[in-house]
């Protein structure tokens, strides 16, 4: 059962981790959570890369396209910190 069935069997708001019935969401290695905000079509999303924590809000009517919209910021985190080790190794 997908994420989403189970958050449609159970009625839940919220995907990811610390979500009570559900797996922890992740993508390329990175944990991440997604909860439905009370304004419609709104999503909270949270995601840790090593001590670097982010949050921040998606406008989204389907589950699947905030779901979407979250891996891509994380791919957008992975890359600037993966330049920014290749750049701190080019310097040192």
């Amino acid at each position: 059962m997908c994420i989403i069935e189970q958050m449609e069997l159970f009625g839940s708001t919220s995907v990811g981790a610390g979500s009570v019935g559900l797996l922890p969401m992740n993508h390329k290695g990175v944990e991440y959570s997604l909860t439905r905000s009370e304004t419609p079509d709104i999503w909270k999303w949270q995601f840790q890369i090593g001590n670097l924590v982010k949050s921040g809000r998606t406008e989204a009517s389907l589950p699947l396209l905030a779901i979407r919209r979250v891996q891509l910021k994380i791919d957008r985190e992975l890359k600037h910190a993966a330049h920014k080790l290749t750049l701190h190794e080019l310097t040192s």
